[in-house]
């Protein structure tokens, strides 16, 4: 062994054969490691580069390749079938709601490979037996108000737009708060922009998410921090406070929470949210200096809270959301005199294949009202999601957030 380490020591490529060699011995598979390391904030943490299984994972799941294929394992030698659940990699691989099953090692190691994938993050979970549930060897996880689940980053060749990235970077406070709608503590985050002063009046975005979506998920599943960080350096947007409340405001399930929601949240935002950011932040507290949007439910409750709240808003992005009835249901907004004098800013947005699919009659329905009466606004369809977060980013840094404050 001595004789072999004074070689090595003479010859880098000899040396690295060894290293493969001494895993070998120790019983580790090159076929089953990855990082996952959770040390830096990488945008490519499902890669194969530092040879380590995932601490207290049995084997390495999900596996990044550097075609962008991806492989899954599981580790369930008791198991009958086990199939990746319809979800986001559906849609993007056109899938449909078409299972895809894993096929099963003698070892009792369930594998499947997919792709190529395009760069981006995808929601995904197991179905087990029948049981749904997230992949048990993947450290990347998020919660929400519904089951967990985990994620898949698939890289490009560097960083994203929704990646960190060397460049300065804001800030996130939790505030946590009592409030008198719901009787209980609730809590809602804010941005603030590098260099933010006291002594400087922001505008301020306030982004909802939606059903079964927590604050949070739009830090950690949306990266609206990272994303705006990387819009500032690249002097794409105005420097803004975004705030982010909780728009779970009843139950989901609840048998009149589509009865109920709009006027308990609209009540939430006027004694509770925007008091607590007008009095902690320096901001504008005009219509013009304010903007509300949010995703799916969030789009929706930014529709009709914010499109009745002209005396707190004067810019708007619905995101994946409208209303089917829009000529009905919005006939106040539509025929409200000046409209187009009192927003400043009206953006509706959507997925490029969800605008194949059912959320299209909402949108659409919406983007045609606003047409018919002359309200002037922004229509996009863009990205290569449906309606998941991939859509929700997208929409973030190519069109909203670049355009508010415009004017």
């Amino acid at each position: 062994m001595k004789l072999i380490v004074q070689n090595i020591n003479q010859n880098h490529s000899k040396r690295v054969i060894l290293v493969t060699l001494l895993f070998l011995l120790l019983g580790f598979s090159q076929t089953a490691i990855a990082q996952q390391a959770n040390v830096n904030l990488d945008y490519n943490p499902h890669q194969n580069t530092e040879g380590l299984i995932p601490f207290s994972a049995p084997l390495n799941s999900p596996e990044v390749h550097e075609d962008r294929t991806v492989t899954f394992r599981l580790k369930a030698p008791l198991a009958t079938e086990v199939i990746l659940n319809p979800g986001a990699i559906h849609t993007a691989l056109d899938k449909g709601n078409e299972p895809i099953p894993f096929t099963r090692g003698e070892d009792g190691i369930w594998s499947l490979t997919i792709g190529p994938l395009d760069p981006d993050i995808y929601a995904y979970h197991f179905r087990v037996d029948g049981m749904q549930t997230p992949d048990p060897s993947n450290t990347i996880a998020a919660f929400t108000a519904m089951p967990p689940y985990s994620q898949l980053v698939v890289h490009g060749d560097e960083p994203a737009f929704y990646d960190a990235k060397q460049v300065l970077h804001g800030a996130v406070t939790r505030h946590i708060y009592h409030s008198k709608v719901t009787q209980g503590e609730r809590e809602l985050y804010v941005y603030t922009p590098p260099g933010y002063r006291s002594d400087k009046k922001y505008p301020v975005l306030y982004l909802l998410g939606g059903s079964g979506e927590l604050p949070s998920n739009w830090i950690y599943d949306g990266r609206v921090n990272l994303i705006m960080d990387n819009l500032l350096a690249e002097g794409k947007v105005e420097p803004m406070l975004i705030v982010i409340p909780n728009n779970q405001i009843i139950h989901r399930n609840h048998p009149q929470h589509a009865e109920l929601t709009f006027d308990l949240f609209e009540r939430e935002l006027r004694e509770h949210v925007i008091p607590l950011v007008d009095e902690h932040y320096a901001i504008r507290k005009e219509p013009k200096g304010r903007a509300l949007s949010g995703l799916s439910m969030g789009g929706r409750h930014s529709m009709f809270i914010g499109f009745r709240s002209l005396d707190l808003f004067a810019n708007f992005g619905i995101l994946s959301a409208g209303d089917t009835d829009a000529e009905n249901t919005l006939q106040h907004f539509l025929q409200e005199p000046q409209i187009n004098s009192k927003v400043d800013y009206l953006f509706v947005g959507q997925g490029t294949k969800e605008a194949q699919g059912f959320f299209n009659l909402r949108c659409q329905a919406l983007h045609d009202a606003l047409t018919n009466h002359g309200i002037e606004h922004e229509y996009y369809v863009g990205g290569n999601g449906g309606h998941d977060w991939s859509t929700w980013r997208h929409l973030l840094y190519y069109r909203f957030l670049p355009n508010l404050w415009r004017k």
